[in-house]
C-alpha cells in the first residue's frame, strides 16, 4: 500500500466526511513555498498550511533553533516552574505587542488561546461579585473548536450538533461597509443591559468567513463603546498575526487597544504547536488575591514547552528582519497589481486585498455551500495544477508564505484566472 491508502486505515481527518471524501495527498517534503507528494508531484502552497507557515517550509533558521533547544532542554512543567526560553518570548512579545498587554498565558493552539479569554473575561466578573455571563461576537466568525471558540463562532453547520449546550453568544453585524450603522446600533443596543463579559472579533478580517473586510475606523468605534460599557474586548489574532496584513499585528491599524488578544498558527513558524493569550494589567488584576479560589485554574501539559519557546523567538526574529518586511511589501505589491489586472473579469463579484491576503469572490447563482460541488470543483482543479488552494463556497483566497517567489505567485494567479473560464 501506498501512504495515501496506509493513512486511510486509522486517521480520522479534520472537516472531512471521510465516506465521500477522496484519498488524502501524502506530502513527504516541503522547501520554501512549495510541497512534494509521494508521487513526487510539486504543490505551492498558496495557503501556507492554513496560514502557519509565513516563513516557509523546512525553514533552517527555526530548525537550528529548535535543534539547539532540545539539546538543552526539550520540556519542564511550567506549573512551579520557569525557563530561559519562556521569559525571553514574553519580553520579545511585549516589545511588538501593544503597550497595554502586560501579561501572557501559555497554551497550545488558537482555539485554547481564545477559551483563555472567554474564560478569563467571565471569571473576571466572577471574582469582583458581578453577574455577566455572555459574550459577544460577529455574525459568520470562526474562533476555533473547543467549546468556548465554538460558541462564539457564528458558522452554523460547524456548531448545529451542540445547540443548547454552549455559552450564550449574541451576535452583530460585521461593519462592512453596507452594515457600518447596523453594527454599531446592535452593539449599543447589547451593552445597555450589563450582562455581557466581552466581546470577540477577528481585527479588520474573518478567515473563514472567506477573507471578508471591515474597516479600522469602524472596529475603533466599536471597541470604545465596549471599553464605556466596562466590557472586555477580545482581539483574535490567530490569523491575522504576525505580519499577514502587512504590519505585526493587525491591531496595529486601530487606535484603540485590545484588552485581550489570541496568538497562534504563525507564532511558531508552522513548526511546533503553541499558542499565547496576553492580557492588560487591570485583568491580571482582577485573579491577584489572597483568595486562592480567585486564581485562573487552568492549564495545559505542554504549556510554555521550551522548544516552541525556542521556535517561537526564531520566528519572531524572522518577522522583525529587513528581508522578511521586503517579503511581505512585494507580495502585497503583487496581490495589488493583480487585483487591478482581475477585478473587471465578467466572472469575477469582488476582489479585496490587505498585506498577504488577496480574496476574489466569484458570481454564482447565489446557492453555493461552504463545501458544496462548485467549492469543490474549483479545490481539485487548483490541485489538478499544483496549488494548494481551499475556496471558501464561492470565494479563493491566496495567503501565501511571505518567501514566495514572484514566478510562483504569477502561476497561483494565471490558474485563478483559468479556473474563472474552466470551472
Amino acid at each position: 500500500m501506498n501512504l495515501s491508502e496506509r493513512d486511510l486505515q486509522y486517521n480520522w481527518h479534520p472537516y472531512t466526511q471521510h465516506k465521500t471524501a477522496q484519498p488524502h495527498i501524502a506530502i513527504t517534503k516541503g522547501e520554501g513555498a512549495l510541497l512534494w507528494d509521494e508521487n513526487g508531484k510539486e504543490y505551492i502552497d498558496a495557503i501556507a498550511s492554513w496560514w502557519v507557515n509565513p516563513y516557509g517550509h523546512s525553514n533552517r533558521f527555526i530548525a537550528d533553533a529548535i535543534y539547539k533547544q532540545l539539546t538543552t532542554l526539550e520540556h519542564v512543567l511550567f506549573g512551579g516552574f520557569t525557563h530561559e526560553p519562556a521569559v525571553q518570548v514574553a519580553e520579545k512579545l511585549m516589545q511588538l505587542l501593544p503597550n497595554n498587554q502586560q501579561k501572557l498565558f501559555y497554551s497550545d493552539n488558537g482555539s485554547t488561546a481564545v477559551e483563555i479569554a472567554i474564560k478569563v473575561a467571565l471569571q473576571y466578573f466572577y471574582n469582583k461579585g458581578e453577574r455577566r455571563t455572555k459574550i459577544i461576537a460577529f455574525e459568520n466568525a470562526f474562533h476555533g473548536d473547543t467549546f468556548a471558540a465554538m460558541a462564539a463562532s457564528g458558522i452554523s453547520f460547524f456548531t448545529e450538533a451542540f445547540k443548547g449546550s454552549l455559552l450564550e453568544v449574541i451576535r452583530i453585524p460585521v461593519p462592512t461597509p453596507s452594515h457600518e450603522a447596523d453594527s454599531y446600533e446592535a452593539l449599543e443596543r447589547l451593552l445597555k443591559t450589563n450582562e455581557f463579559a466581552g466581546f470577540i472579533f477577528e481585527p479588520l478580517v474573518q478567515g473563514a468567513a472567506g477573507m471578508v473586510m471591515y474597516a479600522p475606523a469602524e472596529l475603533d468605534k466599536l471597541m470604545a463603546l465596549c471599553k464605556k460599557h466596562r466590557v472586555f474586548t477580545i482581539a483574535d489574532e490567530v490569523m491575522t498575526g504576525f505580519g499577514k496584513t502587512g504590519k505585526n499585528f493587525a491591531c496595529d491599524y486601530l487606535t484603540e487597544k485590545p484588552d485581550m488578544m489570541c496568538l497562534s498558527k504563525a507564532l511558531t513558524g508552522g513548526t511546533i504547536p503553541m499558542a499565547i493569550t496576553t492580557f492588560t494589567q487591570e485583568l491580571f488584576e482582577g485573579f491577584y488575591d489572597d483568595d486562592v479560589n480567585k486564581a485562573l485554574f487552568h492549564g495545559h501539559t505542554f504549556t510554555a514547552n521550551p522548544t516552541g519557546c525556542a521556535a517561537a523567538l526564531a520566528s519572531m526574529q524572522l518577522l522583525e528582519s529587513d528581508v522578511m518586511k521586503q517579503n511581505i511589501q512585494r507580495v502585497n505589491k503583487q496581490h495589488l497589481a493583480f487585483q487591478q489586472r482581475i477585478q473587471n473579469h465578467p466572472r469575477v463579484a469582488t476582489t479585496r486585498v490587505l498585506g498577504v491576503i488577496f480574496a476574489l469572490e466569484i458570481k454564482t447563482d447565489g446557492t453555493e455551500s461552504y463545501y458544496g460541488a462548485f467549492r469543490n470543483k474549483l479545490y481539485n482543479f487548483f490541485i489538478g495544477k499544483g496549488i494548494i488552494l481551499r475556496p471558501v463556497g464561492n470565494i479563493v483566497y491566496v495567503l501565501p508564505p511571505y518567501v514566495i517567489s514572484d514566478a510562483q505567485l504569477e502561476k497561483i494567479y494565471q490558474t485563478l484566472e483559468e479556473a474563472l473560464t474552466e470551472c
